[in-house]
This record gives C-alpha cells, sequence and structure tokens, in this order.
C-alpha cells in the first residue's frame, strides 16, 4: 500500500466511525488529517499520494468521537471572508450567522457603514467579518465573558485589526452602559435564543457555553433585553441586524415593533428564518 492509498483508508475508516455521532462525518475526518499534518484541508487532498498519516491522527479521532466539536480541536472555524480562532469558553461561528453579513452588505453595499457594534461578539465573529467587508470601517465589540474577550482580542490582531476593532467588557443587562457606548451605523447581534428545555447535539450542549446558547423557557429573553436598548444606539439612518431561531420571527419582531422598530426578515442559504433587520420606525 502506498503512503496514499493509506491515507485515503484512513480517511475512509474514520468518516464510516464518525458517522455515528456527526452529520459531516467526511468533512470531520478531512479536517483532522489536515490539522494532523500541519497543512490546509485542500492542500492536503491536491498531496493526498504524498502524504503519510500523521501518528496524532487517531487521537483527534478519538476527541471527537467523544463529541469534541471540531472546531475546538483544530483551534479555527473560518467564517465568511475570515478565519476566527475559537477555544472552549466561546461560541463557534456558524454558516448560518453569515446571513447578518449579506444582510448588512444586501443595505449598504460597497460605501458600508463607518462604525460598526457587534453586541456579544463571542471570539469576535461578526465584527471582523464585517470589517473585513468595510476596511474603512471602525467597530467595537461587548463581551461579557472575559475568556470571549481574550479570543476576541486575539482574533482582531491576527486580521489585522487592532487599529480598527475595540474590544470591551460589557453586559446588556446594563442600560447605562449600552447606551453609553455612542450611535453606530450598523449593529450586529447573535444573542443566546435557544430554550432551556431544548435537546441539543451532545457537542453542542456539553462543550459550548451555556450562556451563549439558552435564553429562558422560550428563548426570547434576551431580546426583551437587547431591543429596547437599540433605538438610543443608532444612528439617523442605521440598521440593527439580530440573528433569531428558524421559528422566532413572529415573536421577536413583536418584541422590535413595542420597541419602536420596524423588522425586515432575512432568510438563511436553507431558506429558513434567520435574521431580522430593524430601523427606528417613523
Amino acid at each position: 500500500m502506498t503512503q496514499g492509498e493509506g491515507l485515503t483508508l484512513h480517511l475512509a475508516e474514520a468518516a464510516a466511525r464518525l458517522a455515528t455521532i456527526s452529520d459531516t462525518p467526511r468533512l470531520d475526518a478531512e479536517l483532522l488529517m489536515a490539522h494532523a499534518l500541519g497543512i490546509e484541508r485542500e492542500a492536503m487532498l491536491l498531496n493526498a499520494r504524498r502524504l503519510a498519516v500523521p501518528g496524532t491522527f487517531a487521537g483527534l479521532i478519538e476527541r471527537r468521537m467523544a463529541h469534541e466539536p471540531v472546531a475546538y480541536i483544530i483551534g479555527y472555524r473560518d467564517f465568511w471572508t475570515v478565519r476566527i480562532a475559537v477555544a472552549p469558553g466561546a461560541l463557534i461561528p456558524r454558516p448560518d450567522s453569515e446571513t447578518l453579513i449579506d444582510a448588512a452588505i444586501a443595505h449598504f453595499g460597497d460605501a458600508g457603514p463607518a462604525t460598526i457594534l457587534d453586541l456579544g461578539t463571542g471570539p469576535g465573529t461578526l465584527l471582523i467579518a464585517a470589517l473585513d467587508s468595510w476596511p474603512d470601517a471602525r467597530g467595537t465589540g461587548v463581551e461579557r465573558s472575559a475568556a470571549a474577550r481574550v479570543q476576541a482580542e486575539g482574533n482582531v490582531a491576527a486580521n489585522g485589526m487592532a487599529d480598527r476593532a475595540t474590544i470591551v467588557a460589557g453586559d446588556w443587562h446594563d442600560a447605562p452602559q449600552m447606551r453609553g457606548l455612542g450611535l453606530f451605523d450598523l449593529i450586529l447581534c447573535n444573542p443566546p435564543y435557544v430554550e432551556d428545555s431544548a435537546d441539543l447535539a451532545q457537542q453542542v450542549r456539553g462543550h459550548e457555553p451555556a450562556e451563549a446558547l439558552f435564553a429562558g423557557a422560550d428563548g426570547l429573553d434576551d431580546y426583551r433585553i437587547i431591543l429596547p436598548h437599540i433605538r438610543a444606539m443608532l444612528t439617523h439612518n442605521g440598521r440593527a441586524i439580530i440573528e433569531i431561531g428558524y421559528r422566532q420571527a413572529e415573536a421577536v419582531t413583536a418584541i422590535a415593533h413595542a420597541a419602536g422598530l420596524t423588522a425586515q426578515l432575512h432568510k438563511d442559504l436553507a431558506g429558513r428564518d434567520r435574521a431580522l433587520c430593524c430601523t427606528m420606525a417613523s
């Protein structure tokens, strides 16, 4: 058996095992193999015939079989046009959240917003993706978790944005602090919106921070806190784009309207309700 045949066989065997715990077993296996090799997945696939299976690969598969998220194992998740380093203590970026950046670009176009606020920035995901889309913009990421703030600051630096982005400690329960942040053209927010009783996958419930996931019995607690702040934080023609659960559009729209906001629904690539673009009602 050649080196390449051995690598291909190991990938197939790993994917077969991971199929019992993952919806993306082959992708998981390839990402873990590339990580073990210390190269990008694309380079691994292009050069598979010349590569030997590293001894560390088996241990990575065992970690994944124990439901540890791939992003925590390899230390990053690609999102939009940027790479976000992630570790336990911060929410892993989801492709669905790219809907918020899509919605922002649909409104602002190439000109973009001058100022951006990311409420609950986690590892800096939405803030960094937005700043990468508009190189002249400046932004602030607000985060309660000290562990997540450290990750966000590292990602800001790694993406060359230290002169344009500031990460601050903050909590949207503190209304005076939130309103003291100033006015922003674009506010982004992916708040917790999972019902406390929801049956989440073990890799989520067992590893990602509960405070970034759960929001009360109906999953709406944080919207009730955040949305009343928005009018006092937006510039006149600003937009606040808020992620929602795919069954929450009607309920969150009602909360937005009660807070003096209009709300336009945006769907993700799977056609599910995913974000509300809010403006000040006239």
